[in-house]
């Protein structure tokens, strides 16, 4: 079980914090990772709460290293406001993309040094490289630690539930294209945002693209039926397997979808109505 503020140990060089932050959007809580065991690197810093800062700074001093740099995967605000706290006490680099607001990200977030895809990071003698995996949100970076074969996922794949695709900040074409990226690394573990790590990465991104591709032919099917409609109307059919209490989420991945479909002229919106391209 998952509890905050406990530094666990997962792999050689590899500790994990879940922030006291839990939720229905963040499970049992962000995971903040510690890398290294001497030159520390702090991956997600999570939220700003004073009780995680101290569980980092704790975490530091029982690994009897140091803070070396901050990397986020992302700028939502259950991910990167630490890093402003961190960086102020330990004034170490700052790593990590910006991206313009959308009334969702983390207007704290100022980092000292961007970052590039496949851009690599020595942690502790071992290898932590960039991915970029744009979907979720367009600044999404996943990093591999190459030494255990752990890519930390952030939002891009999180254990037992669906990330949440929320245009136009998120994009489902770059998510999915995102996730067959990720088959090319040669991966033994996820470590994602938020849940355990998961020991079968390529069974777990294959499922998700899977599932992905079943709603976009649901949606599909829901065009075919309804012919010209807008998301509410096309929600009650293309999900209709989900709870309606789930519906108003439901939409937003509803909407990516449809945009994913637009981007490949395959169905076209006229006034927030929409059809199948003919």
């Amino acid at each position: 079980m998952l509890e905050a503020g406990v530094l666990e140990t997962l792999l050689p060089g590899v500790h994990r914090l879940v922030a006291p932050n839990p939720s229905v959007l963040t499970g049992p809580g962000t995971n903040t990772y510690l890398l290294g065991d001497k030159r520390i690197t702090v991956l997600d810093p999570g939220p700003d709460m004073p009780e995680h800062i101290a569980a980092i700074e704790a975490g530091i001093t029982q690994l009897g290293g140091e803070l070396e740099r901050i990397v986020t995967t992302h700028t939502h605000p259950d991910h990167s406001p630490g890093a402003a706290a961190l960086h102020a006490r330990f004034s170490v680099p700052v790593i990590g993309a910006e991206i313009a607001d959308d009334g969702h990200q983390d207007l704290s977030f100022a980092p000292t040094n961007s970052v590039s895809h496949d851009e690599c990071f020595d942690v502790d003698g071992s290898v932590l490289r960039a991915i970029y995996t744009p979907g979720h949100v367009g600044n999404h970076f996943c990093f591999l630690h190459e030494a255990t074969g752990t890519v930390f996922t952030g939002d891009h794949i999180m254990q037992g539930s669906t990330v949440v695709i929320i245009p136009p900040a998120g994009d489902m074409a770059d998510y999915i294209a995102s996730l067959r990226l990720l088959l090319d690394y040669p991966l033994q573990y996820l470590a994602p945002g938020h849940g355990t790590l998961i020991a079968t990465p390529t069974a777990e991104i294959e499922h998700l693209i899977a599932h992905r591709q079943s709603r976009e032919n649901k949606i599909w099917a829901a065009l075919e039926q309804v012919k010209k409609g807008d998301l509410d109307d096309l929600v009650l059919v293309a999900y209709q397997d989900v709870d309606a209490s789930i519906h108003p989420i439901a939409k937003l991945s509803l909407w990516a979808h449809l945009l994913k479909l637009e981007k490949e002229s395959r169905a076209r919106q006229t006034d927030g109505q929409w059809e199948l391209v003919a």
